[in-house]
């Protein structure tokens, strides 16, 4: 979807359907050809590029739009259209706009990063950069947004998605545009290929080799992992031809999905030992369950159904733990060796 969004925005004789297919038969080819190397080194030229642009254009947007006066000026003349007169924003809003932070937990395709580093004592450094990295990149798209209200006061209907792009319209030369707009491709491209990965990975390793072929060869897994890459694939496209949301919207509700499902068991996970596999088990499914039961009653617009799906899973957990506690020696061992390993460390 954001791949069609961009190039439909940005030349004239390509349309959606068409800019969906070519993003995604670019992204398929070199995730399919590369694996885990090729997204890890994209991701590396990408994640610059991304972060040079949303440093650069707000800087150029902020002198373009009269400095602070001029932002606070349009966000006044917003608020006051948005809030009526002698309201304020209740809890439940701000509750849910901090709870985004719970997703990061139950990410797969940022955990994955982490889980290839060479050696633990790499950690503390990748650490660092990531926190460095998200820092930039976040905080240069939340002044994109308050830049975007005091130069622009007329998108609607899904436009507002669209606001760096005219952003860098505005005040680029059309060379460096396209420099910039390719940032946004690098993010879309970066996001879409780490989770076609894991995805294919999950399904490859945790499924087919486990539940259906347990001595399979190494030619075999890399066969299948790159069909499982094919067929996610063909379902993400045929879905994004005939979008019924905005990318935000999606983005919200599997970002929520990812949080409220797996967040709690990474967590557990690591710091309690009583945790098992039934624990895990039940609290993805009640996280899960009560997420899209949140959605679907429509209670999301009260509060995002991160919050109730994650505080669920995590209770979950803690109830089946008291009654069915981690009791494999191995297990048991493992996280003993890695407790000592990353106290060792600190």
């Amino acid at each position: 979807m954001a791949t069609g969004k961009l190039f439909e925005s940005i030349f004239d004789n390509v349309e959606y359907q068409q800019a969906v297919i070519i993003g995604g038969g670019i992204i398929i080819a070199y995730t399919f050809l590369g694996g885990f190397l090729a997204v890890c080194w994209t991701d590396l030229f990408q994640g610059t590029l991304m972060v040079l642009a949303l440093i650069i254009v707000p800087a150029l947007a902020y002198v373009d739009v009269g400095g602070i006066g001029g932002i606070s000026r349009a966000m006044t003349d917003v608020q006051k259209s948005l809030i009526p007169e002698g309201e304020q924003p209740g809890i439940l809003l701000i509750i849910s706009a901090m709870a985004w932070g719970l997703g990061y937990f139950g990410q797969p395709h940022i955990l994955a990063r982490f889980m290839s580093v060479k050696s633990v004592r790499k950690l503390t450094e990748s650490m660092t950069i990531a926190i460095v990295w998200v820092f930039l990149s976040l905080g240069g798209a939340v002044i994109v947004g308050f830049i975007g209200i005091g130069m622009f006061d007329n998108l609607t209907g899904g436009d507002e998605e669209k606001v760096f792009i005219y952003m860098i319209g505005r005040v680029m030369h059309p060379w460096l545009a396209g420099i910039m707009l390719a940032a946004i491709l690098s993010a879309i491209m970066s996001t879409i290929d780490s989770q076609l990965l894991v995805s294919s990975s999950a399904l490859t390793e945790d499924f087919y080799q486990k539940a259906i072929k347990k001595n399979a060869s190494e030619k075999e897994i890399i066969l299948v992992g790159r069909v499982c890459v094919i067929i996610i694939s063909a379902i993400a496209l045929v879905l994004a031809l005939s979008p019924n949301d905005t990318i935000l919207g999606i983005v919200a509700y599997a970002w929520g999905g990812f949080g409220a499902a797996f967040g709690p068991v990474v967590l557990f996970a690591l710091f309690s030992r009583k945790t098992g596999w039934q624990a895990a088990l039940a609290g993805m499914v009640t996280g899960t369950v009560v997420l899209v039961v949140w959605k679907q009653v429509e209670l999301g617009g009260y509060m995002y159904e991160i919050v109730p799906g994650f505080i669920c899973n995590c209770l979950t957990i803690f109830l089946v733990n008291t009654i069915v506690a981690q009791k494999d020696k191995k297990i048991l061992e493992q996280y003993e060796e890695v407790t000592r390993v990353i106290a060792a460390g600190k």
